[in-house]
């Protein structure tokens, strides 16, 4: 099943592996690399995953605390957000709308 990012979690993303980068060179990949993995994980079991609100799951990363947050879709999977699990916990519910 494919995987698509929102446009407010692919910057998410992106500006997570940048300041990440920015910390240690290499660590940015690490992310990327830990993201992968869960992205893998999801596209083989898109339900195993604990719902997290109005039927949006969730997923925590293993090495960095982000979580992604993402909806079943008839085609696809659809990533929300890329959400770090430290900062303003629900922000990204307006999205939902």
């Amino acid at each position: 099943m494919r995987v698509l990012f929102s446009p407010e979690a692919q910057q998410e993303f992106n500006d997570a592996f940048a300041y990440y980068e920015r910390q240690q060179q290499g660590l940015g990949q690490g992310l990327k690399h830990d993201a992968r993995q869960a992205l893998q994980r999801i596209r083989l079991w898109p339900f195993s995953c604990t719902v997290e609100t109005d039927g949006i799951r969730r997923l925590l990363l293993t090495r960095f605390p982000y979580k992604l947050l993402y909806s079943v879709e008839n085609d696809c999977l659809y990533v929300i957000a890329f959400a770090h699990q430290h900062r303003a916990p629900e922000y990204w519910t307006d999205r939902l709308e």
